[in-house]
């Protein structure tokens, strides 16, 4: 096997002169004179010694430095990968250009920052460009769409603006294509109803406008479509039911309107839909028995007025279910696979009755929302069916009375609980001070007696309280955290007193 040539072996030792700091201990192996031999990260044509793959990925640990322009001396590289380093800085060197071997270029989560230059359009062997995870600036550069062979473009999660360039239309066999959460604008292109290889599309978070092309309800080997959190109008046309292999749908936070088109129904492999936050009047009929793979569903805040829970729903063994706003009445429905449930938000609706025994069974619970209902009774016990996993529970804004268990003390996991603006009355019961776990607690504006339990010192993972409006006195804990919340969580009570309240007077 041949030695590592030492035009690269320059180039390697130039790039690591200009890290500052690792962590990942990637580049203590980079000794001696062979850097196919033991380097970390580095491969080489056993034949002539070039190196043909850098490759520096770490789950945990930093890299903190730049990306060195002699990089661009590898010029027979054919892999770059550098992702998670996490403090990679500065741009990407107009020297990378010279990589014109380079099938797969990944950058992702650095901290590199500037315009994606131009010539990257150089790279035409490049079949793999994913540079998320950054802080990139400025337009998409046109010349990307001269790559042909472009299989994977991930360029998600950095501050891109602008328009797709039109050039991008010759990207035919693009498989994947990411351009979420950046500040894109102007129509979705309908020339992307032209790649018919593409498995994955998210357009998500952005500023994207217009009716979604119909073009786009043709790409028959879809499996994830997002295009979440844009400003996106008009009404979803029957055309949807052409996307026989999608897995997951996400339309939320958009202006979309009108009825689900019937055609919904033809979607046998979806198992992911969200249409939550937008004006979607009516759900199609029949909807009975379909959608068989269907495990997490949001129709949450549209202008359904579901009365109920829909059967198919509540008859089926679901992941999550999210329907706030949803025009809900009567009282909690049993779900007949109460065991599968994640997540559940009845949030926002018109819920009445009592929680009494609606939990039991959910044992994998791990998000259960019921604020703003009218929901009455009191707090439920907290036994051994209840969901060792929850870690979410809000409770707000209903007509909860009695008083607060101490059995709520057997949820560990938890993390946030809201309790606030019901009729709540009694101690809060020192049990309490076990939940480590919280970071989030709100019990105001109930009619809770009595003092802030001193077991609570323990819960130093609390970021915010909230005790207002209720009828508690004593000392407040003088331990961190709760000494140093802002006096407005601990107003319109009684007596309370002690920092960040005033001392308590000694008699």
């Amino acid at each position: 096997m041949a030695e590592c040539s030492a035009t690269d072996r320059a180039a390697l030792l130039a790039f690591k002169a200009t890290i500052v700091r690792d962590t990942t201990g990637i580049l203590s192996s980079w000794i001696g004179t062979d850097c196919c031999d033991g380097w970390e990260g580095v491969d080489c044509n056993p034949k002539t010694g070039r190196v043909t793959s850098l490759q520096l990925e770490r789950p945990r640990g930093v890299m903190k430095g730049t990306l060195s322009a002699s990089l661009g001396s590898l010029r027979f590289l054919e892999v770059l990968v550098i992702s998670g380093m996490k403090q990679i800085t500065g741009t990407i060197p107009d020297s990378f250009s010279n990589l014109v071997h380079l099938t797969q270029l990944y950058l992702e989560d650095n901290m590199l920052e500037g315009m994606i230059p131009s010539n990257l359009g150089q790279l035409r062997s490049l079949k793999a460009l994913s540079l998320n995870g950054n802080y990139f600036t400025g337009q998409l550069p046109s010349e990307i769409g001269f790559i042909s062979e472009l299989i994977q473009i991930n360029l998600g999660s950095n501050r891109l603006v602008g328009t797709v360039p039109a050039t991008y239309r010759n990207l035919t066999k693009v498989q994947a294509l990411d351009l979420s959460n950046n500040q894109f604008s102007g129509s979705i292109p309908s020339f992307l109803g032209n790649f018919q290889n593409l498995t994955l599309l998210d357009l998500s978070r952005n500023q994207f406008t217009g009716e979604i092309p119909v073009s786009i309800w043709g790409l028959s080997n879809l499996l994830d479509l997002s295009l979440c959190n844009n400003k996106l109008v008009g009404q979803v046309p029957s055309e949807i039911g052409n996307l026989r292999s999608l897995n997951s749908l996400s339309l939320s936070g958009n202006l979309l309107a009108g009825m689900i088109p019937d055609s919904i129904v033809r979607l046998q492999k979806l198992w992911y839909l969200n249409l939550s936050n937008n004006a979607f009047v009516g759900l199609p009929n029949g909807i009975e028995n379909v959608l068989p793979s269907l495990l997490s569903i949001d129709l949450s805040y549209n202008k359904f007025q579901l009365e109920t829970i829909p059967s198919w729903i509540t008859n089926r063994e679901m992941r999550d279910v999210h329907l706030a706003s949803c025009g809900i009445k009567g009282s909690l429905q049993v779900f007949s696979k109460p065991e599968t449930l994640n997540s559940l938000n009845l949030s926002s609706n018109f819920l009445t009755g009592e929680i009494n025994g609606f939990l039991t069974n959910m044992t994998n619970l791990v998000s259960l929302d019921l604020s703003k209902n009218k929901i009455t009774g009191v707090i439920p016990d907290f036994g051994k069916q209840t969901s060792s996993s929850l870690k979410w529970l809000d409770l707000s804004n209903n007509g909860i009375n009695g008083q607060i268990p101490s059995s709520i003390s057997n949820l560990a996991t938890l993390k946030m609980l809201d309790l606030s603006r019901n009729q709540i009355k009694g101690v809060i019961p020192a049990s309490m001070g076990q939940m480590t776990s919280l970071n989030w607690l709100n019990l105001a504006h109930n009619q809770l007696i009595g003092k802030i339990p001193v077991t609570f010192g323990g819960l130093s993972k609390l970021k915010h309280v909230d005790f207002r409006g209720n009828k508690l006195c004593g000392e407040i804990p003088q331990k961190r955290p709760f000494n140093v919340f802002k006096a407005i969580a601990y107003a319109h009570n009684l007596c309370l007193c002690g920092k960040p309240l005033p001392p308590c007077k000694r008699f």
